[in-house]
């Protein structure tokens, strides 16, 4: 007698076999009537026909419009777009499958903004490689959740190999790492790691050293926790992401955690100052909790000096994270590789794929040089990753004791899929092209008698002005939000603006290694036109002024 877990097949009486039951349409009140029938609206066996030519409609029409879309974007008013989107009617009852599609692409696409063109030149989006479009399509159809492995099963292995392999790159041996949904969430939880860790360290400490630290009576006790967060203190320059100081904000650090350590002239982090900042926390007795260093600054595009600043954070035994959420893929780099020496050494990093590496939002990790420093995001939940079987020799790779995230998407199989059509050494040498690309728009903007330009990059961000000789600083630097809103209204290109050290700047973030010279010059030229069309406009309304004064 054959027994299967589930049943006795030779005790199974042999029977007709069991009708289908014919899958109802929606009543007129859109609802299924049938409790036990199937809703085409799911993608499973009975829809696949209709799932299939649904993606075919997608591709095609996503095909138009990566030929023929002609502005970086749509060139609405706000007030049009906002009106076209409150117009829709979301409790009305479904209009199916096909013309939602045709709506979604009127109201969406036709109104997106287009990172793939050449005007679009703005911040840290990048065009997408092919392969992991189509990757994208196969992870949201399958829908894995890679929290553990009994939802993911292969996807975690292949998670696991691609940090793994990651890890291998960056030197961390005995490394180990997260897939995240970017930079923001990947510097969270380091700076979480770290905080756990100095407060685990900093208690031992104070644990051992107990007799000492009770000198002022028996009442006082040691510090408890909330005196040590009191205490901690994060280092990192005004350059550094945003991010830096939200992650401080959320771990309930004080508002004067984050220190500012000073940077050189080009706005990398100054070795010599970090030290001096490290020994000044320390003889106001504070806890320094992390050293943030960056390899890859959102406005300069520059990669804090790596090497000098391990060297300080190990004399000092400091955590060191190294945000190269921008600048990570230049390890892949053959021409830049070697301006990320000194990573391997440390505590940390950030990377996100979804702008060095073309993968579609979001695919970011986090990397831990010592797998054992994961240890304070671990938790056991019995209906997930419950402790006694996390304990056992061939326990299942239950990832969610290393992420901040319950249910994750796989994400990671982008990048796999991108690694295995293209091969790394191709997508470094096209992170190298848009850098060599910067290169040349800096020194073309160098030549010209109205421009005026802000420092070198490592990377690919290039900082201008408009600075025509009919106009005066203050003006210069009224035109700067003004040529950006203008440009960007019209749809003929997308840039950005910031602010460093008070002063406005226009910014280039080149990331699109299809992107051309001359694709940059007609941008330059649209910046131009635009500024002088802007002071001729002033140029009128003074003068209409003046007469309506006289």
């Amino acid at each position: 007698m054959t027994t299967s877990l589930l049943y006795d097949t030779e005790a199974t009486p042999t029977s007709a076999p069991l009708q289908t039951p014919e899958i109802p349409h929606p009543d007129a009140a859109g609802t299924f009537s049938d409790r036990g029938a199937r809703t085409d609206a799911l993608l499973g066996a009975h829809s696949a026909d209709e799932y299939t030519s649904l993606m075919h409609d997608v591709v095609d029409i996503l095909g138009d419009r990566f030929r023929t879309t002609e502005r970086a974007a749509s060139a609405k008013e706000r007030s049009g777009l906002q009106a076209a989107v409150d117009a829709v009617d979301l409790d009305t009852a479904g209009v199916g499958n096909a013309e939602a599609l045709r709506e979604v692409d009127a109201l969406y696409a036709d109104n997106a903004v287009w990172f793939h063109h050449p005007s679009y030149v703005a911040h840290l989006n990048c065009p997408v490689a092919v392969p992991a479009v189509a990757a994208e399509a196969m992870l949201a159809a399958i829908n894995t959740s890679v929290d553990t492995y009994d939802q993911s099963e292969v996807a975690t292995l292949m998670e696991r190999r691609l940090i793994d392999w990651t890890c291998g790159h960056l030197g961390f041996a005995g490394g180990d790492g997260i897939f995240t949904s970017g930079g923001t969430q990947s510097n969270l939880q380091a700076l979480f790691l770290a905080r756990e860790n100095v407060l685990a360290e900093a208690a031992g400490h104070v644990e051992a050293n107990d007799a000492e630290s009770r000198r002022g009576g028996p009442d006082l006790g040691a510090p408890n926790r909330r005196d040590l967060l009191s205490r901690l203190r994060i280092l990192a320059t005004d350059q550094a992401h945003f991010s830096v100081s939200r992650a401080a904000f959320l771990l309930g650090l004080d508002a004067e955690a984050v220190v500012t350590v000073p940077t050189d002239r080009s706005g990398r982090m100054d070795a010599e100052a970090l030290n001096a900042s490290l020994l000044a926390i320390q003889a106001n007795d504070q806890i320094p909790m992390a050293v943030v260093a960056t390899a890859g600054t959102t406005d300069l595009g520059v990669i804090d000096p790596l090497e000098n600043i391990a060297e300080v954070c190990e004399s000092a035994n400091v955590w060191l994270h190294v945000d190269a959420a921008y600048g990570g893929g230049l390890l892949w780099a053959p021409q830049r590789a070697h301006l990320l020496d000194g990573i391997s050494r440390a505590t940390s990093v950030t990377i996100d794929f979804h702008k060095t590496f073309f993968q579609p939002v979001s695919s970011s990790a986090l990397l831990i040089r010592d797998a054992s420093l994961f240890a304070p995001t671990i938790h056991h939940h019995d209906y997930l990753n419950p402790e006694a079987e996390a304990q056992e020799a061939d326990a299942e790779p239950n990832q969610v004791d290393k992420s901040l995230q319950t249910t994750r998407r796989f994400d990671a199989l982008k990048l796999w899929t991108t690694l295995r059509a293209r091969g790394a050494g191709e997508i470094g040498s096209m992170l190298d092209a848009v850098c060599d690309l910067a290169t040349d728009v800096r020194a073309l903007l160098e030549d010209q008698a109205d421009f005026e330009v802000l420092g070198a990059s490592d990377l690919s961000t290039v900082l201008f002005r408009f600075t025509p000789a009919t106009a005066d600083q203050v003006t210069c630097d009224e035109l700067v939000p003004l040529i950006r809103r203008v440009l960007f209204r019209s749809g003929r290109a997308a840039i950005a603006r910031t602010v460093i050290d008070g002063t406005p700047w226009l910014k280039l973030t080149l990331l699109n290694p299809d992107t051309r010279i001359d694709d940059v010059t007609a941008v330059l030229d649209l910046v131009r036109a635009t500024g002088h069309g802007i002071l001729a406009g002033r140029d009128l309304e003074d003068a209409a002024t003046e007469g309506g004064a006289a």
